[in-house]
């Protein structure tokens, strides 16, 4: 296969940007467009919900200095979205009237907060949290606020309730279900998380469905609850989830999965000539699950952009890596408990046992997933860091192992 002459990469963001490096990191001198609809150079979301919001610093993580792009000799657009993909003529156009033709093409369009379908949804005031604008503006509105209420309880929801807590507002978070992130580590370990903001004055309201956002033209005066409750605010954030932005790949002919993301096979090719995907959109073929996953998580799109660009140049190399996410709720100056957590692999929660090594009460401790054949699905080590490479390990692997090796054993030896 010859070296392409031109790589169009649609996403400015992590993924996009790792991709754009990768290439000439392996000494790639072809053109390479990085388009991107943000504003901003590319940055790294997680500090988003994290430091940025929390006031610790007032700008995120760049995945490189400014000059970085001019220097590599990769052209970089910021503001500048992509509006058509013409797959048979090799086209990409866009909002500013450009016409891009390539002969590798890279989709990292991400993903968008998911909107509430419910009377009041679309009232001016409401936050979301996504992009680096999103976050300066949530963040000086909780330092004003007195009461905020935050609809959803995953991740995004959980870390954002912390920062408000930090900024000393009144804090409630609903969601229909019954513990938060339950979804993603169960109801045991989610109980931890539970207990940990109300620890720090969150106030809960689970089990409960918003039936309207309230207000007016005049702004978002809180949520009524479908029991009839009118929950006031200051601040109403919506945290319900992200969706994937793949408008583009799916006008051009693209084929979705059933998860929304853009079917892409071991090594992020979608079916269309030249064509890859990565980072939020890709639904990818991930040879130790045998099925295709989506993962939005900061690493994958991260990892995906750095391992597409040797398929770029000719390779066809799977992406093998595991999921992988952190958090990082509270710190040391509060006054309740904090929690600091990776989680990697990817646990089937209707399947997997769990074996807990330490202590949930003290917010101490690692949580296993092992399948009915032994082997470590996933791991989440919390307030703890001494593990991480035999974690990672366990998960990579797929190590048989026992409940008493997990519990009491040194997870270097196993194996």
């Amino acid at each position: 296969m010859s070296e392409p002459r031109k790589i169009v990469i649609v996403g400015a963001g992590l993924g996009g940007a790792s991709a754009a490096a990768a290439l000439r990191e392996r000494g790639y001198t072809g053109e390479v467009l990085l388009m991107g609809a943000d504003p901003h150079r590319p940055y790294e979301l997680p500090p988003l919900s994290k430091g940025v919001l929390l006031g610790n610093t007032d700008e995120p993580d760049w995945v490189h200095e400014e000059k970085y792009y001019a220097e590599h000799d990769i052209r970089f657009t910021p503001g500048v979205t992509a509006t058509r993909v013409e797959l048979g003529a090799r086209l990409v156009l866009d909002d500013a009237g450009g016409e891009h033709r390539y002969d590798r093409l890279v989709l990292a369009t991400g993903s968008r907060p998911r909107t509430l379908p419910v009377p009041g949804g679309d009232l001016p005031g409401l936050y979301t949290l996504r992009s680096l604008d999103d976050s300066l503006k949530l963040r000086s509105a909780f330092a004003e606020a007195e009461r905020v209420v935050i609809v959803g309880a995953g991740w995004i929801g959980s870390e954002a309730a912390a920062a408000a807590r930090t900024h000393n507002a009144d804090v409630t978070v609903v969601d229909p279900v019954p513990v938060p992130l339950a979804n993603v580590v169960g109801e045991t370990v989610g109980g931890v998380f539970r207990d940990l903001h109300t620890s720090n004055g969150v106030h809960y309201r689970l089990g409960e469905q918003v039936a309207e956002i309230t207000g007016g033209p005049d702004g978002v005066r809180g949520v009524r609850l479908s029991g009839g409750e009118e929950l006031t605010a200051d601040v109403v954030l919506i945290a319900v989830g992200a969706a994937p932005r793949v408008e583009l790949a799916h006008a051009a002919g693209l084929e979705l999965a059933d998860d929304g993301g853009v079917c892409v096979d071991a090594g992020l090719r979608t079916a269309a000539p030249d064509v890859y995907a990565v980072g939020d959109i890709a639904a990818h073929f991930h040879p130790r699950y045998g099925r295709r996953i989506r993962v939005e998580h900061w690493a994958n799109a991260k990892d995906q952009g750095a391992h597409v660009a040797q398929n770029l140049l000719g390779e066809n190399e799977p992406f093998l890596a595991s999921p992988y996410f952190f958090t990082d709720q509270y710190d040391e100056n509060t006054e309740g408990p904090h929690i600091g957590c990776e989680y990697r692999g990817l646990a089937d929660l209707d399947r997997d046992r769990l074996v807990v090594r330490g202590d949930l009460k003290a917010y101490d401790f690692t949580a296993f997933w092992v399948t009915p054949e032994n082997e470590v699905s996933a791991a989440m080590n919390v307030n703890q860091w001494d593990d991480g490479d035999a974690l990672a390990r366990l998960v990579d692997e797929r190590l048989k192992v026992t409940d008493d090796q997990l519990k009491t054993g040194n997870l270097a030896d196993i194996g």
